[in-house]
This record gives C-alpha cells, structure tokens and sequence, in this order.
C-alpha cells in the first residue's frame, strides 16, 4: 500500500522506517530552533507533514520506548489517532514526565506511526447483554 505524504515546510522531514521489520515509521520534529520542555509540561511538536491514509485505514501515533525510558518523553493521547480524511499537519502531543528539563532538537525523531485497518462496525440498542463471565466487573477485576 503507498501514502501519499506532503512535506509542509523546509523543516520536514519523510516518515522513516529504521529497519525493515519495524512496525512504525517514526516522525521527527519539524522546528527551527531547540524546544526545551519543563518537567510536567507538554507540547504539540510540529512535524511538517500532512498524509493522505486511504479509507479502512487510520495511522497511530506512538510514543519511541528509548525517549520513554531514557528521558521520560511520552505522548499525552497515546496512540493518537489519524483519521483517513485527515489533510492537516500532524503534531505530537508530547509530556515530559522527568524531573529535568527535556531538550526536542529539530529532526529528532519524536514518534512512531503505525498505519493500521480500521473495521467498520454498527451499533445496536439491545435491551438484553449476553453474560460473561467478567460480568461488570471493573479495574482490578481480574487480578493484577
């Protein structure tokens, strides 16, 4: 399948898949300067890129598990979703959750984008549930 994408300034760079079995194509920080985010703070980071995702499709929008672990980097709407008809440019919802001060360096590679069919249901009223063995059994419910 090919996706169309548009690079949306000169700060932009293509999604880029770092090897061939990954899953995602990370997206990088499409900014003219260094962004520095304060502990608890979050950021909607630009990444000058609009995409065309064909219809049955959505793309998601992931945190990098290095950025999480190594500096507390993640993404507040973890996966953020691309709906198909969407043409804006895409941004990333980042949250510092570290003690310290975080650094978004133009090109850094904020993101990852996992393209992913979407099923097409309908919903129906129904007066009646099947059971379950859950039943209504909320958080915790299961165990740990």
């Amino acid at each position: 399948m090919n996706i169309r994408y548009k690079l949306l300034n000169s700060e932009a760079a293509p999604p880029k898949k770092m090897s061939s079995s990954c899953s995602g194509w990370d997206l990088s920080a499409a900014l003219s300067e260094p962004l520095i985010l304060a502990p608890g703070a979050r950021a909607a980071i630009p990444t000058g890129l609009a995409l065309e995702i064909p219809p049955g499709y959505e793309g998601q929008i992931r945190p990098r598990s290095g950025l999480a672990l190594n500096y507390g980097l993640g993404i507040i709407n973890s996966p953020g979703t691309i709906d198909a008809d969407y043409r804006g440019e895409i941004k990333v919802i980042v949250i510092n959750l570290s003690s310290e001060a975080i650094t978004i360096n133009p090109l850094m590679r904020i993101a990852q984008l996992v393209i992913c069919p979407v099923i097409e249901v309908c919903f129906e009223e129904s007066e009646q549930l099947n059971d379950s063995m859950r039943a209504d059994g909320g958080f915790g419910h299961t165990g740990y």
